[in-house]
């Protein structure tokens, strides 16, 4: 099955990946493509607040999820077809959190089981899950993606 098809099995259509400008959202070396930190985006703006403060585990791992959705369309624009993706290699994950907070890895389960639910066993990845006292524009979560493609 089309990674596309199965986007669309789950209801998600891939935004418009923004424009490069000063930074690129991804590089390519050889086979090998990282992706710059997205942040989590809610109704078209940031999704800000902190873990533990005033945004939940499940509303984290929600902003997360959005993240991976941001990302394959960041991965489409710069590969052209999200069926090249041989597997996802890595994801780094920042959690605006305060010091109490321990469930970052939690929050980062919204980007890993969407990743493994689009690309299957390609999907599953290593991975990092940090607390952070801030994230730019107050993002609740920022995540980096490394993928190898065809």
């Amino acid at each position: 099955m089309s990674v596309y098809d199965t986007l669309a099995r789950l209801g998600v259509e891939l935004p418009t990946a923004g424009a490069c400008r000063r930074l690129c959202h991804g590089r390519a070396d050889r086979n090998t493509v990282f992706l710059s930190g997205h942040i989590a985006r809610k109704d078209g703006k940031v999704w800000a607040g902190k873990l533990g403060k005033d945004i939940d585990t499940e509303s984290g791992k929600a902003a997360a999820r959005a993240i991976a959705i941001d990302l394959l369309a960041t991965l489409h624009a710069h590969v052209g077809d999200l069926n090249r993706v041989t597997r996802i290699v890595k994801v780094m994950s920042l959690v605006n959190s305060t010091q109490e907070y321990t469930e970052q890895h939690l929050v980062t389960n919204g980007c890993s089981e969407f990743l493994a639910e689009v690309f299957g066993d390609k999907g599953k990845h290593a991975r990092s899950a940090f607390g952070v006292a801030q994230i730019p524009l107050g993002a609740c979560v920022e995540i980096e993606m490394i993928v190898e493609v065809n």
